[in-house]
């Protein structure tokens, strides 16, 4: 099965889907051992990952692309793709949903923000008219190759323009042929209620930690109405805080023996990284080789 059917089978299923934060390929390795049946990599996990800066906007198509390139071939896992406003005009979002596509993502959104975007849950957002949102919607739909590639259509408009304004852009965005919708930093759990109930698509809950929306869990997200959860920050948090402490720990005494407990060891780590299945698959190749320059032998030739 395709990822891109996959993916919507899962979004449509009874219960919601719960959207681990992959931080790098290490981390996509990770979450399929978990057993998570999908994932999310937003641009503020790959920003932090691929340049250690904050997520305002400062990687491009091309580095997008080829980071979900390599995510995608780490796992059959779908993934959902952080597109930011689409990389330009309706030209320029139709390049990124066949570079997305190319990729191997199972789905993406494009946000409402005005470029270069910021974290929705930082200060100083803008938002562009809906007009020119729908726009892009229109050419992320009919861009697509693959029909059945989720197209999620994000709005901050909730911290500029109120909550009604954000609902309606998002009902309009609906309309406009977005499979998906994420009301982007809602502050209470009645607005969160209200998204879910005026809206009439399915719809996304965002669990940032530290950031503006009340955190509730999977059960209570499903509870509300919302058909994914994503956590598109946890693991670069959690990445960041054990780091800080090892390098401290590090600096200070000088060896890693107090850490050492929170650590995988050599062997555990080649298990995630799949090195004993490499090593089986090469020494295959290596078999067939053999076997059949020795065939060859037998028949005479060399």
């Amino acid at each position: 099965m395709r990822r891109t059917t996959r993916f919507r089978q899962l979004i449509d299923q009874p219960e919601i889907l719960v959207l681990p934060g992959a931080h790098d390929a290490l981390s996509v390795r990770l979450i399929e051992q978990a057993g998570f049946e999908a994932f999310t990599a937003g641009g503020y996990a790959a920003t932090a990952s691929l340049l250690g800066a904050p997520d305002i906007g400062q990687l491009g198509l091309a580095e997008m692309a080829d980071h979900y390139a390599r995510l995608c071939d780490t796992t059959p896992l779908p993934v959902l793709a952080d597109a930011d406003t689409g990389y330009g005009s309706p030209i320029g979002v139709g390049r990124t949903i066949r570079a997305y596509e190319r990729a191997g993502v199972a789905a993406l959104f494009i946000e409402d923000q005005v470029a270069p975007k910021r974290c929705g849950h930082m200060e100083g957002k803008r938002v562009i008219p809906v007009t020119e949102m729908v726009a892009k919607i229109k050419a992320a739909t009919d861009a697509r190759i693959d029909g059945d590639l989720v197209i999620m259509a994000r709005t901050d408009a909730r911290a500029i323009e109120g909550l009604d304004a954000a609902i309606e852009r998002a009902q309009i965005y609906r309309e406009a042929g977005a499979d998906l919708i994420f009301v982007e930093a809602p502050l209470t759990p009645d607005e969160m209620a209200r998204i879910c109930s005026e809206i009439a698509a399915p719809c996304m809950a965002n669990n940032v930690e530290g950031g503006k929306t009340p955190l509730l869990s999977a059960d209570q997200l499903e509870d509300i109405g919302y058909a994914c959860v994503a956590f598109p920050v946890a693991a670069t948090y959690t990445i960041a805080h054990a780091l800080r402490r090892l390098y401290t720990a590090l600096r200070e005494s000088g060896d890693t023996g107090s850490l050492q407990a929170e650590m995988l060891n050599f062997a555990a780590f080649h298990d995630i990284v799949r090195l004993p299945a490499l090593r089986e698959s090469e020494r295959a190749c290596e078999g067939f080789a053999r076997d059949l320059m020795e065939r060859l032998a037998s028949d005479g030739r060399d």
